[in-house]
């Protein structure tokens, strides 16, 4: 079973229900301003529903395994079973080309503050979807 909100895209953790995510207070706070200060078409508006849920933590108290900011992620895709790694980024670092992806990105959103293992899927144009599942998370100090 999965659970959907109702918003522009759809995302759904894959275990039944909208596991927590974890997110750091200092995460949370650059983050929070970002988005205000934002133009609506520069952030997914999954990005605040997302933080509305999160575990918030000091950085200190992350697990290793939770992708947080400037994190490499690997994660698998369900359909295709490619996998992809991608290191999450403030907007300003975003560079598709050296695989730095902007945390204001559908994606983006839908990763941050996920752990290895959990997977969340999410729709896409002309009624598709997409399901992806974190299998690994680098965090550099």
């Amino acid at each position: 079973m999965h659970t959907s909100i109702d918003t522009h895209h759809h995302f759904n953790i894959e275990d039944g229900a909208m596991a927590p995510i974890m997110v750091s207070e200092q995460e949370l706070t650059r983050l929070t301003a970002l988005l205000r200060a934002a133009h609506a078409d520069e952030v997914d508006e999954r990005l605040g529903e997302e933080l509305e849920r999160a575990v918030i933590v000091p950085s200190t108290e992350i697990p290793p395994d939770i992708v947080t900011m400037n994190s490499r992620v690997t994660f698998v895709d369900a359909a295709t079973g490619a996998a992809s790694t991608l290191v999450l980024v403030y907007p300003h670092d975003a560079n598709a080309a050296e695989g730095r992806l902007s945390v204001f990105a559908p994606i983006g959103a839908a990763l941050l503050g996920l752990a290895v293992g959990q997977s969340i899927t999410w729709d896409l144009p002309h009624g598709r979807t997409r399901t992806i599942r974190v299998t690994a998370v680098d965090r550099a100090p």
